[in-house]
């Protein structure tokens, strides 16, 4: 079992709710900065905070980028200049169900400067669009991404790479049974690849709720909690694998290869957790300098 590394459970529950105000705001990564509000934003629900959600702030070069549901459930990209307080917001053509809160906004900025956004999901077909142009907080026509196991999408997760190519993460299927699916951007063919077509295996019997990260040295990280049936009390366990070639091949802190695909009785776990823990659905994790990974499971309570 891979030794845990628990730090600050309630950081997930507090998460939970930031964003959830009547102003979408930001924290500035500007020392001392203080809470800029940006505009009017959907506050009935905590979709526009949930702690899956992944990203709901990002930042390229010297611009800062944001998005949320406004009071009429648009999708709304803003943008600012590093250390300042313009913020620069469009509303967009597309809606949300935003009485939803599994249906977020997925965010992130690849290597070229190009926004790309996914949004509304909760068993749904995919939503995907992204810039017009680098900077810009216009949105292309809704397009798929690589065509197949787009129709039942939850739990949309960017992520960048080093070198600016981006991964997306999420589930095909629904509560109980379904699969992580993996797919990655590439920035000079501007078009998305698959690389897992089942990266976590449900069996057609459960599924791997899971959070993910890419340390400063590059190397991709995935954990996850089990979840047995529709019931969230069979939730179980936190898990782990990671990825030092962009998602291509998987393995163990050992360095052992995973066999494709993932499935719960291969997974090396960092922490057993019985069923009936209030384990929320999905947890947290991040990973320091060395590469370390961190894990923040939190219960319901």
């Amino acid at each position: 079992m891979l030794p845990p590394r628990l730090k600050y459970p309630w950081l997930a529950t507090l998460r939970h709710g930031l964003i959830c105000l009547l102003f979408a705001a930001v924290i500035s990564l500007d020392a001392f900065a203080q809470p800029t509000a940006i505009s009017l934003a959907w506050a009935q629900n905590s979709v526009n905070g949930v702690v899956f959600r992944r990203n709901s702030v990002v930042t390229h070069q010297n611009t800062q980028y944001v998005s949320y549901y406004d009071s009429t459930g648009h999708v709304v990209p803003g943008k600012r200049e590093l250390g300042t307080e313009n913020w620069q917001t469009r509303q967009t053509q597309y809606t949300g169900n935003v009485k939803d809160a599994h249906n977020c906004i997925s965010m992130m900025v690849d290597g070229d400067g190009y926004l790309h956004l996914s949004w509304d999901h909760h068993g749904d077909k995919l939503h995907y669009a992204k810039s017009t142009a680098p900077g810009s907080l216009e949105l292309t026509e809704q397009m798929p991404m690589t065509g197949t196991k787009e129709n039942k999408v939850t739990y949309p997760e960017f992520y960048r790479l080093s070198g600016g190519d981006l991964l997306f993460l999420y589930r095909d299927g629904s509560s109980g049974n379904g699969d992580l699916v993996l797919n990655r951007y590439d920035t000079k063919a501007k078009k998305w690849q698959r690389m897992q077509d089942v990266l976590i295996d449900g069996q057609g019997e459960r599924i791997a709720y899971a959070q993910a990260w890419v340390d400063a040295r590059g190397t991709s990280h995935i954990s996850c909690a089990w979840r047995e049936t529709g019931d969230v009390s069979s939730n179980h366990d936190i898990c782990y694998a990671r990825s030092t070639d962009q998602g291509k091949t998987w393995q163990k802190t050992t360095g052992e290869k995973y066999a494709m695909p993932i499935n719960v009785t291969t997974d090396e776990y960092a922490l057993k957790i019985p069923m009936k823990s209030e384990l929320i659905n999905t947890t947290s994790m991040a990973a320091d300098a060395q590469g370390n990974p961190d894990f923040a499971p939190a219960n319901r309570g």
